[in-house]
């Protein structure tokens, strides 16, 4: 990058003179930004882009022309993560800066105001070094902070300090670690704030928690991927575990036997539900933590990512007074999400929801929730055969996990109910051959059940990073294989600090949506799986889950190895006439 000839400081210059001399902006609609400024406090020129009149990319050209100093596109620069926490993370937020380049002479800063002259003392001052300056967008310089300023370095030296603590001889009060919330000077305390944090800024859904012999592995599942960090100490493990525990409300006295628990924490002013899982293994009890988002907007069936073509259909089928709707995929495959979206969609005053869940994640108004709970013989049966008496007129069902449990729900469908659950099956098709071969009569199952949705989460290629990119061999050889021969425009991601050099950020649902029909139906009856499984693959509008992700690939929003890593091992469904 050339360096710039610029003064040791910033020069104040006024933005508006300017932009009004290069008749960029009238005089009138300077007026009116300058009186919409001195109430909200906010720059100039911030105001005048959220007035609409200037565009953000010229008004930054245009600055960057007049104060003399690169404008640089932080979504396409390489910056160092070592490099940006130079500077600390409050100052980089205060000041709106960010240490983009060590140089032989001093550094390269990014400012989003570069005429500040208060910012420039102040990171002169921290920094101890000539600062060369450079203009940012704002918007991608707080997307970059919250990338770059994770809390890995902050867990382990806080770890470091409880081990130390405890090998001279300290132990921690439980009584102690109890109480109060989740703020204090406690070791323990403040390396779960720093967890909780770092987990909610990188998009977390699962941290796992894994003692070993010496040392605690930290894993956190972003956009279904684990990333992990390990912690030195297998006594710092101990003693977030049981901090953990008591948050959760269980027994840290009971480290052999598996325990479930909950509790919500706000992070960032946005409130998060918890749910935590213990499991004993040798080197003490393993702990996963699944964090959920306790906004309800996430439960919105229009934001549920189903395509258009599907949209109306489902909208049909939730809507029907009577029958089963199933949402069938693997774990973490975002079934749940799906049926609480229904639920959300369907829950009126004059409707009668009852569900039984294992665990309950979301909390909804309205809506009986029940938990299955095995030690007292409180089963998924045993609720749903209760639930029947209360007169309800839908049932939502968590998981269909055996016979009984099928036949009881299959039973409410026929007596006149709506019933709504799930299975652990690839895709809809084999959805049929699971009922089938855990019993359930032919003939019932095409009576009762309206449709099969089937869904998997894939991963959405990081916007700030994507590139063209040409199958190689093997891909070729999968792709001939699917019979898919048109010449697309596949999409790599390259890997950038936005995505954390993984070439993703985000993930979007990939659906399947199989109706009962005609056909289907006298398959069913006469129990003939190979007919059932013809009949669905060759329905009027069925569309694969692979199929429907390679259109998602040949559209640019996922690569195709994301496709070949999510289905290349399954059977691909015959192609579709």
């Amino acid at each position: 990058m050339n360096r710039p000839a610029i003064p040791s400081a910033p020069e104040r210059i006024r933005i508006g003179d300017l932009l009004i001399r290069e008749k960029i902006i009238s005089e009138s609609a300077l007026k009116t930004a300058l009186a919409t400024q001195r109430k909200s406090g906010h720059k100039l020129g911030r105001v005048l882009v959220e007035l609409g009149y200037v565009n953000e990319e010229t008004l930054l050209t245009f600055l960057s022309r007049q104060l003399q100093i690169p404008l640089v596109d932080l979504k396409h620069y390489r910056f160092k993560p070592e490099t940006v926490r130079l500077l600390p993370e409050s100052y980089a937020r205060r000041y709106r800066a960010m240490v983009l380049q060590e140089q032989a002479d001093g550094l390269l800063v990014g400012l989003v105001d570069p005429t500040d002259i208060f910012a420039y003392d102040e990171l002169s001052r921290l920094l101890k070094k000539p600062l060369r300056l450079a203009l940012v967008q704002e918007s991608d310089l707080l997307r970059a902070i919250d990338v770059v300023y994770r809390r890995t370095e902050e867990i382990s030296s806080i770890a470091e300090e409880i081990g130390a603590e405890l090998r001279e001889g300290s132990n921690f009060d439980i009584d102690e670690l109890g109480q109060g919330e989740m703020l204090g000077d406690q070791p323990v305390v403040r390396l779960l704030k720093s967890l909780f944090e770092d987990a909610i800024q990188a998009r977390t859904s699962d941290i796992h928690l894994e003692p070993e012999e010496n040392q605690l592995r930290v894993r956190q599942r972003i956009d279904g991927v684990l990333h992990e960090q390990l912690v030195e100490g297998r006594r710092v493990s101990q003693a977030i575990i049981t901090r953990l525990k008591l948050m959760a409300g269980l027994d840290i006295s009971e480290k052999r036997l598996p325990q479930d628990g909950r509790f919500s924490l706000k992070v960032k002013d946005r409130l998060t539900d918890v749910r935590l899982a213990t499991l004993p293994t040798p080197y003490g009890e393993t702990v996963v933590l699944r964090l959920l988002d306790s906004a309800h907007n996430l439960l919105d069936l229009e934001k549920l990512g189903l395509p258009a073509d599907l949209m109306p259909r489902v909208q049909k089928l939730i809507q029907r007074p009577t029958g089963m709707l199933l949402v069938t995929g693997p774990t973490g495959g975002g079934k749940s999400t799906t049926l609480y979206s229904i639920l959300n969609a369907i829950n009126k005053p004059e409707v009668k929801i009852i569900t039984v869940e294992d665990p309950v994640e979301y909390r909804l108004p309205r809506i009986s929730q029940v938990q299955v709970n095995p030690r007292i013989n409180l089963d998924f049966a045993r609720i749903l055969r209760t639930a029947l008496r209360q007169d309800p007129d839908i049932i939502m069902v968590g998981e269909i996990r055996d016979e009984e449990t099928m036949e009881v729900a299959l039973r409410a469908a026929l007596m006149g109910h709506l019933v709504l659950s799930t299975l652990h099956t690839n895709d809809a098709p084999t959805s049929l051959d699971r009922l089938l071969n855990m019993g359930a009569p032919g003939y019932l199952v095409a009576a009762t059940l309206n449709g099969v949705i089937s869904q998997r989460l894939i991963r959405r290629l990081c916007e700030d990073c994507m590139e063209p990119h040409r199958p190689d061999y093997h891909e070729t050889a999968w792709l001939e294989a699917q019979q898919v021969s048109t010449p697309s425009d596949w999409r790599q991601g390259r890997g950038c600090p936005f995505c954390n050099n993984s070439g993703f950020r985000g993930r979007i649902g990939v659906f399947e949506l199989l109706e009962m029909d005609a056909p289907l139906a006298r398959a069913l009856r006469r129990g003939d799986s190979d007919a059932v499984t013809h009949a669905a693959q060759h329905q009027t509008g069925y569309v694969s889950l692979v199929r429907r992700a390679l259109g998602y690939a040949q559209s640019g929003m996922t690569s195709l190895a994301e496709v070949i890593r999510l289905f290349g091992e399954i059977d691909p469904l015959r192609v579709q006439d």
